[in-house]
């Protein structure tokens, strides 16, 4: 049973309007991110993907995967995209302490010090994973000042239960300028989303508009 809808409902972003669902509509921009990387097997094709269409991006990071495949994620860096904080191993929310919550989202920092990746640039991008944090650890985390980044549009590429087909209509019937769309560069989700997004970056090209980073700014 889904959790989410692949649109997320109005009444959702009115319950938690300190987050972060969507941007200006004003303006041809997307926001493409990925969630649970990097890992070889997915994330240097996402990377030539996004090369191929000019588009940059935004990749919410796993800490443990960080250390595994360091010069990955350099390559995230050097091809100049943004990444955000997913917590040191991916931790469920509702399942856990809120100290506990916080001390593991802490963690990813210490992974990342410009000792470890001297190019590196702070983020204060948070993305929970799951989708799901309770209040207390959101209050939490945006002490430290982070930005907890949600999405507007959700394109389902882990589900496997799901075709290749329904995942790319997921984020084509969706999507519209200011959109923040949820990928996974994961194994879970490599077959959807390889399949997903070629088509996605061929249809904003189309339209015109441009797939952008997140930034801090805003």
């Amino acid at each position: 049973m889904k959790i989410f809808f692949p649109k997320t409902p109005k009444f959702v972003t009115w319950l938690y309007p300190k987050r972060i669902w969507a941007f200006s509509r004003l303006q041809n921009r997307v926001y493409l991110t990925f969630d649970d990387g990097p890992i070889p097997e997915v994330t240097p094709w996402v990377l030539q993907q996004l090369q191929l269409f000019n588009a940059k991006a935004t990749f919410f990071c796993i800490a443990e995967n960080i250390q595994k495949h360091t010069e990955i994620f350099q390559n995230i860096l050097t091809e100049g995209h943004a990444f955000g904080n997913h917590t040191f191993n991916h931790l469920k929310g509702p399942k856990t302490p809120a100290q506990k919550y916080l001390n593991n989202v802490m963690a990813f920092e210490e992974v990342i010090q410009p000792s470890n990746h001297p190019t590196i640039q702070q983020s204060k991008l948070f993305r929970p994973p799951y989708g799901k944090l309770t209040q207390k650890q959101a209050k939490g985390v945006q002490s430290k000042g982070y930005k907890i980044i949600m999405w507007d549009v959700l394109s389902y590429d882990w589900d496997k239960t799901i075709s290749e087909e329904t995942c790319l209509q997921h984020v084509l019937k969706n999507i519209r300028p200011g959109s923040i769309v949820v990928f996974h560069d994961s194994l879970k989700a490599e077959k959807n989303m390889k399949y997903t997004l070629p088509r996605v970056l061929e249809f904003i090209q189309k339209k015109g508009w441009k797939a952008e980073k997140i930034e801090m700014s805003f």
